[in-house]
């Protein structure tokens, strides 16, 4: 799937099952709820801390794609091309950041 097939079938689910995208602010709400999942699962299978019971069957891939797919509702309700406005930041990262990684020394480490 291309990211303009998932921002379209995101939508089609969307006005089909979903009745309407929640307001902007909510779903920037919902995002940040979605990240801390994400965070959560990474500081116990990757961190120090341990898993709890209520941790127990969550699943690292679920949880990215819930932050991916309330990326893509805020992208759909605010008009951004999520296929355009990715090609256009990783032309931008490459310009910056053309000698500074090759040239830092800490990700030679190691």
């Amino acid at each position: 799937m291309t990211i303009e097939e998932a921002q379209q079938t995101v939508d089609a689910w969307i006005q089909s099952t979903g009745v309407r995208y929640f307001n902007e602010l909510t779903n920037m709400a919902i995002l940040t709820e979605e990240v801390g999942e994400v965070a959560r699962i990474i500081s116990r299978q990757y961190g120090e801390q341990s898993f709890k019971e209520s941790d127990r069957g969550k699943e690292l891939a679920d949880e990215l794609a819930d932050v991916l797919f309330v990326v893509i509702c805020l992208a759909n309700q605010t008009g951004v091309d999520l296929t355009a406005a990715l090609q256009k930041n990783l032309e931008k990262k490459t310009l910056r950041d053309a000698q500074r990684h090759q040239q830092n020394e800490k990700l030679r480490k190691g």
